[in-house]
């Protein structure tokens, strides 16, 4: 997507990079074997890694926040308002969201808060208010906090920034094979889950943008909240959904995080299926403004922001009414969006005209 790629984020680089290095790591799986283990290689893609330990079945995931913390930063040198509880939870919401994608619930998160200067701890009340969202989304998602690094790296970033990731290892619930897509089928429905805004993918751009108006992160949205504020909304974690519709005895044959590449991300699964979506969710401001201000069209924006759908939950069309219940309770505001088909790998949006063909999406 050109427009992402005028931003400083060419997926084509970073994709065929992540294509290279599962190439390599393919061939260590063996290696686990000698501890007692087992490597699930139909995982190697997925957003999160499978593995078996005797009896159990465990995942691990490593995510970062990107430049989220860079967009909050500014907005506090404009404003004097501390968001960073919001990219503390928005760095753990990345993670576990990512092991939701296979089933696993998070057990354990570790942090990763890397520093341009050590001076950036004791500015103002950051630190805390960064602490203090980290802890409140691993309460959110189950997890323990169990310890993380945080290096300082001068030269490398800027003084002024905070390089905010982690890792967390997931475990799949007893009895229950973690969700690869193998069980994949036409008919299956898609079920879309709301987003809170943004997220943590689009920043890149969302800056890019806000750099060429006059006002800003302080641009005034439709609400009268500023551009900014609404970037920073906290982003959804989707644990409790996907652990409940599983607690449930339900299978759904497929389970995606809309992140960076946007609805591209819903032909995810590597089978040769059409996804065919025919309602779409409501947009959120943030995301409409970004578009607009950024020129782009539907087919961009769909190809590059997640337009207010957050996660993809596939499932038998028996199964749609369960998990809409299930969903809906926890507030998730899902939506019976689309359909798997027989034909082309590919996504089609019917409300907007729009087709990605396989080639718009190679993480394998």
């Amino acid at each position: 997507m050109e427009a992402y790629r005028a931003a400083g984020v060419d997926y084509g680089v970073l994709d065929e990079a992540k294509r290279k290095a599962l190439a390599v790591a393919l061939s260590t799986s063996n290696l686990l074997s000698l501890q007692g283990g087992q490597s699930i290689d139909a995982s190697r893609g997925e957003p999160a890694f499978v593995f078996r330990v005797g009896d159990e079945t465990l995942a691990l995931v490593v995510e970062c926040l990107g430049t989220k913390s860079s967009l909050c930063r500014a907005y506090a040198d404009l404003t004097g308002h501390d968001h960073f509880d919001a990219i503390g939870y928005d760095t753990v919401a990345a993670i576990v969201n990512d092991l939701a994608c296979v089933g696993a619930s998070p057990l354990v998160v570790n942090a990763y808060f890397a520093l341009g200067a050590p001076e950036w701890i004791s500015t103002g009340s950051r630190l805390s208010s960064l602490v203090d969202g980290f802890a409140r989304a691993c309460v959110d998602s189950g997890a323990v906090w169990g310890g993380g690094e945080t290096p300082s790296l001068k030269g490398i970033i800027a003084e002024t920034e905070v390089d905010l990731a982690g890792a967390a290892v997931g475990r799949m619930p007893r009895g229950v094979e973690p969700v690869l897509g193998e069980h994949l089928a036409a008919g299956d429905r898609i079920i879309l889950l709301a987003s809170t805004g943004i997220h943590t993918n689009g920043i890149s751009l969302a800056r890019q943008a806000a750099g060429a108006l006059d006002e800003g992160l302080l641009s005034q949205l439709p609400s009268g909240r500023t551009f900014g504020e609404a970037l920073l909304d906290e982003s959804a974690i989707y644990v409790k959904a996907v652990s409940e519709v599983l607690a449930a005895g339900l299978a759904p044959s497929y389970l995606t995080h809309i992140t960076g590449h946007g609805f591209r991300k819903l032909m995810r699964p590597s089978r040769s299926f059409t996804y065919r979506l025919t309602a779409l969710p409501p947009v959120p401001e943030s995301l409409a403004f970004l578009a607009e201000r950024s020129g782009l069209d539907d087919r961009t924006a769909y190809g590059t922001l997640n337009m207010g759908a957050g996660f993809a939950i596939y499932c038998r069309d028996d199964e749609v009414d369960s998990v809409v219940t299930i969903t809906e309770a926890l507030g998730m505001s899902p939506l019976i969006a689309g359909t798997v088909e027989e034909g082309p790998r590919r996504v089609v949006i019917d409300p907007l005209d729009v087709t990605y063909a396989e080639d718009e999406l190679q993480l394998r």
